[in-house]
């Protein structure tokens, strides 16, 4: 049997709800102050923008977007364990709006056509997925977009990105990224 912790949705429709989440040693949620911290920088109302929750781990992003009225969250997470956890939680807290994908995040963003107004990039630290992905993600990205990445160092992007808002809690750093229009 799998052991399960849980974290809370801060904010909106759900405000207070727990999510379970495995105990996997590679899934790390998103802190709650860095959470609050995020969506203040998003605007709290999410209302009609297309999210994608590129390392889902626990959900606690997607699921903080779709409680802030999301249209649509996409989930892609590859653990098996992490993937029953997030079903179980899409059907115990109604999330119609909430897709998941079992795959591969790199496979995902090469075979996927769709836009997003935010995409959530939270990758296994160490892992060297950030840097795969990262390259991928112009071409996902609606026109005012904006992509928030988490990290255990301080993230130095290339000239395509702009960081609009950063900050650092403990070991995890995390910032805004918006597309650089020079670059």
């Amino acid at each position: 049997m799998v052991k399960a912790d849980r974290i809370r949705i801060i904010g909106g429709q759900w405000r207070s709800r727990l999510i379970q989440f495995a105990d996997d040693e590679l899934l790390r949620p998103t802190p709650d102050r860095v959470r609050e911290t995020l969506f203040n920088w998003l605007g709290q109302d999410l209302t009609g923008k297309i999210c994608l929750d590129l390392f889902a781990g626990s959900g606690a992003l997607g699921f903080e977007a779709a409680s802030r009225g999301a249209k649509q969250v996409t989930m892609i997470e590859q653990n098996m364990k992490a993937v029953r956890n997030l079903h179980c939680s899409i059907e115990k807290l109604g999330a119609s709006q909430v897709k998941l994908e079992h795959v591969d995040a790199r496979m995902f963003l090469t075979a996927n056509s769709e836009r997003y107004d935010v995409i959530f990039v939270d990758p296994p630290f160490k892992s060297g997925l950030l840097a795969e992905v990262l390259p991928l993600l112009p071409a996902k990205l609606e026109e005012e977009g904006v992509v928030y990445v988490e990290s255990s160092d301080k993230l130095l992007p290339d000239d395509t990105w702009s960081i609009w808002k950063q900050g650092r809690a403990s070991h995890v750093h995390y910032c805004l990224l918006s597309l650089n229009p020079d670059g």
